[in-house]
């Protein structure tokens, strides 16, 4: 915030320097303008200087604020007059306060001179210290305020206000010295002095954070104090404003009816010159619309239009701590930019639980469906006197596939990195559950994923033994039929696992598999990682003799596990970009 323009006397005044450093000339047409004489222009950045509650602060020749952003400008303004805050709280103590409320627009402060006199120094919007003045300072005297000098003053407001510029207006009070309490009484029948304009540039990646929301589907809309030109400028040097945009100030608001104003609520980009009570009628208005609304908010009345929107985010730095603990979000940088920021975060993160979500769902129904048909059928087989369908996955070998096996590359999904377009896409609508879409690609999945293990447990254990149907009493051929039956139930094992581990890789994209992905498919390490120890220590526990026992496993021979492994590849299959987004379930 930096003061550029000054208004006093008649006169439009320039003001050179950038930031906080107190440095810098006050030039009119290009001429340098201010001395110690000036009585007007001084008087002008006295008050500005006293009737302000920030500090300017240098630390190893590096210039900050503490404090309002405002209020330091008008500190360094008078600064590069060589007009001290520090000398001027000597002169001039304050004794009282009569502070800035949204609803006021207007801040005063009263001060005593050593002999005995009451000033009361005022700023806040020109309009409305205008309408609270009766006369103006001009070279060194105090005239009558006419309306056609009112008029004039504000037409120099509105142009300062189209440069961009928040504008304030400054003002004093001679004060009787019996008063001992102060309210909004002192700010009457003031003595108009002049005008300030500085610059509040937007931040660099404030343009660039409203660009993501456009392409993001998200609308922004500026609600601001300031002048409606003022917040127009700084919206189209944004970016905000488009060419069906409307500007709304607080008065234009106040005259409509509810119905009157939802019918142009969407078309609205700017509110300006509005208070916090406003701010609810519009989180109303727009959610009315069906809108997903994030309110922003840092003072005290900001705090119900906070509470009312669906996410309510105060300001860290300058919030008040009720609005904090009305909100949903906290800024700690107070940067517009931040929001953006969690909204890509909130985004991956969601994209994320769904890919741990889909995985898992996809990859545990095959379990149930292969479990329950063999159960099915050896209870069958069992009424005829033989079970001749023993199950193929025993319950060790489904404690490794859900612990071990997916709960690697599970837990690896979700620190995914975000996909390309996680900032280019329309925000997903609220009632869509967490598994929307995913029904196509979860049935596709644990089909192919139950015909595998079925296949190969049948081929091992029914096709390729010496006695595939029926098995002869006596202890050799016992001992043959558990081997047999051991064989099928590691290759079924394997092969499920296996599906699993290269199913997975199309579970991190909704859009494109893991064919298509290219680098990108390599870009997470942790699953990679995850991927690697799962399928080595699966493989492991076949060939270690002390964990095959335990999970009653046999080592394969390397044309057992090459077809085991080639059947496993139909995971690859299950490709996101054919089966996601198709909806089986009427509930999803």
């Amino acid at each position: 915030m930096t003061v550029r323009r000054l208004y006093n006397s008649g006169r439009i005044i320039d003001v050179s320097g950038v930031g906080y450093e107190p440095k810098g000339e006050f030039r009119q047409d290009n001429n340098s303008l201010y001395s110690e004489n000036d009585k007007d222009l001084s008087l002008l950045l006295t008050i500005g200087a006293l009737c302000n509650n920030a500090d300017l602060q240098n630390e190893k020749d590096s210039w900050g604020i503490m404090g309002d952003p405002t209020e330091g400008a008008l500190i360094v303004s008078a600064e590069k007059a060589g007009i001290r805050r520090a000398e001027l709280e000597q002169e001039y103590p304050r004794i009282g306060e009569v502070p800035f409320t949204s609803e006021r627009k207007r801040m005063t402060t009263v001060h005593q001179t050593h002999g005995g006199k009451l000033f009361a120094f005022v700023k806040g919007a020109p309009e409305v210290v205008l309408e609270r003045s009766t006369h103006i300072l001009q070279n060194g005297e105090e005239k009558q305020l006419t309306e056609a000098e009112k008029r004039e003053i504000l037409e120099i407001n509105e142009k300062l206000a189209g440069d961009a510029l928040r504008v304030l207006g400054f003002a004093y009070g001679k004060l009787l010295g019996t008063l001992k309490e102060f309210d909004e009484s002192i700010e009457n029948g003031l003595v108009f002095v002049g005008l300030q304009g500085m610059i509040d540039p937007p931040r660099d990646e404030a343009i660039e954070a409203n660009k993501k929301c456009e392409q993001a589907g998200v609308k922004t809309v500026m609600i601001t104090g300031d002048h409606k030109l003022t917040a127009t400028a700084v919206a189209k040097e944004i970016g905000m404003m488009k060419e069906n945009s409307l500007v709304l100030t607080g008065a234009e608001l106040d005259k409509m009816s509810d119905e009157e104003f939802e019918k142009i609520a969407e078309s609205i980009a700017v509110y300006a010159r509005v208070s916090p009570e406003h701010k609810l009628r519009i989180v109303r208005a727009l959610k009315k619309k069906g809108h997903i609304v994030a309110m922003t908010g840092d003072g005290v009345n900001d705090a119900p239009a906070v509470k009312a929107a669906d996410v309510g985010i105060a300001m860290g730095i300058s919030g008040t701590d009720v609005t904090r603990e009305a909100s949903d979000m906290v800024l700690t940088d107070d940067n517009f930019a931040s929001i953006v920021k969690a909204v890509e975060e909130g985004r991956v993160i969601y994209d994320n639980v769904r890919k741990y979500a889909r995985f898992l769902i996809a990859c545990n129904f095959d379990e149930v469906l292969v479990i329950g048909t063999f159960a099915i059928l050896a209870g069958l087989s069992g009424l005829a006197g033989e079970v001749l369908f023993p199950l193929p996955l025993l319950p060790a070998m489904l404690l490794w596939i859900n612990l071990a096996t997916d709960g690697a590359p599970a837990v690896a999904l979700a620190t995914d990195p975000p996909d390309e377009d996680v900032m280019k896409r329309p925000p997903r609508r609220p009632e869509e559950g967490i598994l929307h879409g995913m029904s196509a690609f979860i049935i596709a999945s644990f089909i192919l994923q139950s015909i595998g293990t079925i296949l190969v447990f049948c081929l091992e254990y029914y096709v390729w033994p010496s006695h595939p149907w029926g098995w002869p009493n006596g202890p050799i051929i016992e001992a043959n039929r558990i081997l047999s039956l051991d064989e099928a139930r590691t290759v079924a094992f394997v092969q499920a696992t296996m599906f699993e581990l290269f199913v997975v890789w199309n579970c991190r994209s909704e859009k494109r598999s893991v064919w298509r992905m290219g680098r990108d498919a390599f870009k997470n390490k942790f699953f990679v990682i995850a991927e690697v120890v799962s399928i080595v220590s699966t493989l492991g526990i076949t060939y270690i003799p002390v964990t095959a026992s335990m999970f009653h496993l046999v080592p394969l021979t390397l044309p057992d596990l090459a077809y085991v492994i080639g059947v496993a590849s139909w995971g690859f299959l299950v490709l996101p970009e054919l089966f996601m987004g198709r909806k089986i379930w009427k509930w999803q």
